[in-house]
């Protein structure tokens, strides 16, 4: 990652694993449900999934890159907090990926919509077969569960 001249590589290590961890709760994990009336139903801890430590990487290497100061920044460093957030798109694009080799097996082919976070539910509906195809289709004019605030 780039991060300019480090001024304390452990503490950018770390900044780097915290983003990437809130990057994957964002991408895979963190879905927030609204009634039709607009009551929030996960609102905390209890009813609304973050990453915990058992969801990050057995293995998670992180390579700072050498010799890329910033030259208009304080002891030529660089941003550290945001840019690793992103990363985790990489988690999502993977599974959408592996989505699409399960559909090829079954014999799906073609565009199909996945909408981020990737749930296990959302996973699951994407890859169609008898259980799957048991779920009747989403009726567009009735009010929504899922309603994005």
């Amino acid at each position: 990652m780039d991060v300019g001249n480090s001024i304390n590589p452990a503490i950018d290590i770390g900044q780097i694993e915290g983003g990437f961890a809130q990057g994957l709760g964002l991408f895979t994990l963190e879905e927030t449900v609204v009634s039709p009336k607009g009551f929030m139903f996960s609102r905390g801890p209890g009813t609304y999934k973050i990453p915990s430590f058992s969801d990050i990487p057995m293995e998670f290497n992180v390579a700072l890159l050498r010799s890329a100061p910033n030259e208009r920044a304080i002891y030529s460093s660089k941003a550290i907090g945001e840019p690793p957030l992103f990363l985790a798109a990489s988690v999502f694009f993977a599974i959408k990926d592996a989505i699409t080799a399960a559909r090829a097996d079954a014999g799906v082919t073609g565009v199909f919509r996945l909408d981020s976070p990737a749930t296990v539910e959302r996973i699951r509906m994407a890859c169609p077969d008898q259980l799957t195809r048991q779920v009747p289709p989403v009726d567009v004019k009735a009010p929504s569960w899922s309603v994005r605030p």
